[in-house]
């Protein structure tokens, strides 16, 4: 409601209560906002506006790439006079909130007004930064997600109603249906692509074609090792007259680093920042780079990737069409079929792995065993994380088992490193930079480290998950095998047959107990390491180890003073005795 007799001063809704405009971006001692040359602009000069309440920080990266996204938004909309951002920063100090909001174009909350800060922020309910909060001209909150929003939709968003968005999703949606390689790649202002060499080439003249939407950073490793693979494959296509045209699809943001990457390429690409490069990934549900989208004569989509197929398939995956990926599938198959341990382990005069002080154990030697491949680095916390796991499983393994190995496959940058990381592991390692880490890497498609792979006596893969069962079960799972995980799960169940399913307990008051399967976790009673069974609360996220909760309610419920203990291993609670 308005204050003091004033008349016509916007609300503002959040969580269906109104909030004074004023009140809300003002304080006691202040009614005005800031911009970054100290001028002092009056807040209810903002009556009638469209807002966007930016949180933001300058220690913050994703929101110093996100700001430059939302100054090319204002400078579009302000300039009709009804749209403004309030910069709500979250820096630690002055002088970074200076320098930070000296990038800017709009308001911002002082920043020694903390305590209207912390106030929007509470009222907001802000639990990550960037975060944008959009409001209409009356006040009302339109969005909460505006930074999705402009990054997916940008000035088209406006005035970013729901209804709205879903008009966008909805013309998305009809776009796919009638897709075309001109709906694709032609915008408002431009109906061509660029040739290396700078050239306009009408959209045009591609079309009746089959298209590789080709998303990459010049910049990132991936895309560098892919890059000189797909031109390979582009120039023996074109060799032989097959109507194939690549377009690239530039996420780079340095127009230098693209000119360098595109120069000597022989396709096609948009403009370098061309708005329709981010509306292209959003419509292909870009998920990882690098991304070959195959668009088919016709202008339908083909294909949503075909990257790792080119890496593995080179020329034999075109033309992209179902029936070849199914003529490619059962190659694969025939190849893992007849895989052995020298078949992916020897390249040429490369048939040898090196233990301590590169002394060369051959392949040949680690025939009929069971090995474990271990894709890791240093520099990798999460390998680190799981190493003293893998090596304890190992110790135990080998103390019972001689007919087993593992073999480090390094991501290290350097030898130096590789050096280092390797000298603390008791097994065999590739060497590094070894060629067939590649291969490797290819045939087990390995996309983030750790990765252990699990390879049987006869040389054919067992799992691609050791990793995840070594985690959960130790040196118990070996050899990995299905029937092995099979026991394990028999197990498992036997061990809780009679635990009761619930328990209430002191140690946990407020809420009964369950019985629940769980991967990992830490005792709440005792603090070690738990796995698979827990007595656990879901709405505490409270876990006890069965050990614990049934000593525990043994405690509490035991009234047989005189009765022999129960053997080791043994829990009562005084009616029924249970296997812990």
């Amino acid at each position: 409601m308005a204050g003091g007799g004033e008349e016509n001063v916007t609300e503002i809704v959040i969580n269906d209560e109104a909030h004074d405009f004023r009140s809300l971006l003002s304080s006691s001692e202040r009614d005005f906002l800031v911009r970054n040359n100290g001028d002092q602009v009056k807040i209810e000069t903002l009556k009638g506006k469209k807002l966007a309440l930016y949180f933001s920080a300058s220690w913050c990266g994703p929101c110093r790439r996100f700001t430059p996204t939302l100054i090319e938004l204002y400078n579009e909309l302000s300039s009709k006079g009804d749209f403004e951002v309030i910069f709500v920063s979250g820096d630690e100090d002055e002088e970074s909130f200076k320098g930070y909001f000296s990038k800017m174009p709009w308001l911002a909350i002082p920043f020694s007004d903390s305590e209207t800060r912390d106030r929007l922020n509470e009222l907001f309910k802000v639990s990550g930064i960037p975060h944008c909060v959009i409001l209409d001209e009356e006040g009302k909150v339109v969005s909460d997600n505006g930074v999705e929003i402009i990054r997916e939709y940008g000035i088209e968003a406006n005035p970013f109603t729901q209804e709205k968005i879903k008009d966008l999703k909805d013309q998305e949606e009809a776009a796919r249906k009638n897709q075309s390689l001109r709906s694709i790649l032609v915008s408002p202002s431009r109906d061509f692509v660029m040739s290396s060499d700078g050239k306009k080439v009408p959209v045009s003249e591609l079309e009746g074609k089959t298209v590789g939407l080709y998303f990459s950073l010049f910049s990132y490793k991936a895309c560098d090792d892919f890059t000189p693979k797909l031109d390979e494959v582009y120039e023996k296509l074109k060799a032989k007259g097959e109507n194939f045209e690549i377009v690239l699809i530039p996420l780079e943001e340095d127009e230098e680093s693209f000119n360098q990457g595109f120069k000597s390429l022989h396709w096609f690409a948009l403009p370098i920042k061309d708005k329709s490069c981010q509306k292209l990934a959003r419509y292909f549900e870009l998920a990882t780079l690098p991304t070959l989208v195959i668009i088919g004569p016709d202008g339908k989509t083909l294909q949503s990737n075909v990257a790792e197929t080119i890496d593995e398939h080179g020329v034999l995956a075109y033309p992209f069409t179902p029936e070849r990926f199914t003529e490619l599938a059962e190659v694969e198959k025939a190849k893992q079929e007849a895989q052995t341990l020298e078949s992916i382990l020897v390249s040429g005069d490369q048939d040898f792995v090196i233990g301590k002080d590169g002394v060369k154990i051959p392949v040949t030697d680690l025939v009929g065993k069971n090995i474990l491949l271990y894709f890791s680095a240093h520099w990798c916390p999460p390998c680190r994380a799981f190493l003293p796991k893998l090596m304890d499983a190992y110790h135990k393994i080998k103390a019972k088992d001689d007919a087993f190995e593992v073999i480090f496959i390094s991501s290290d940058r350097d030898q130096a490193s590789f050096d280092e990381f390797f000298s603390g592991m008791p097994w065999l390692a590739l060497p590094f930079g070894d060629p067939r880490k590649a291969s490797l890497s290819r045939t087990f498609k390995v996309h983030g480290i750790p990765l252990l792979v699990a390879i049987g006596p006869s040389g054919k893969t067992v799992t691609k998950e050791a990793r995840d069962i070594i985690m959960l079960h130790g040196a118990d799972a070996y050899p990995f095998t299905d029937e092995r995980l099979k026991e394990i799960e028999a197990q498992i169940e036997e061990l809780a047959k009679g635990w009761p399913e619930k328990l209430k307990l002191k140690l946990h008051e407020k809420h009964e107990l369950g019985l629940a399967r769980r991967s990992s976790y830490t005792c709440d009673g005792c603090a070690e390491e738990g796995h698979v069974w827990s007595y656990y609360c879901d709405e505490c996220d409270f876990d006890l180890h069965p050990k614990c909760a049934l000593k525990e309610d043994k405690g509490a419920n035991d009234d047989s003073k005189g009765e022999e203990n129960p053997p080791e291993g043994w829990n009562c609670d005084g009616e029924t005795c249970f296997k812990v």
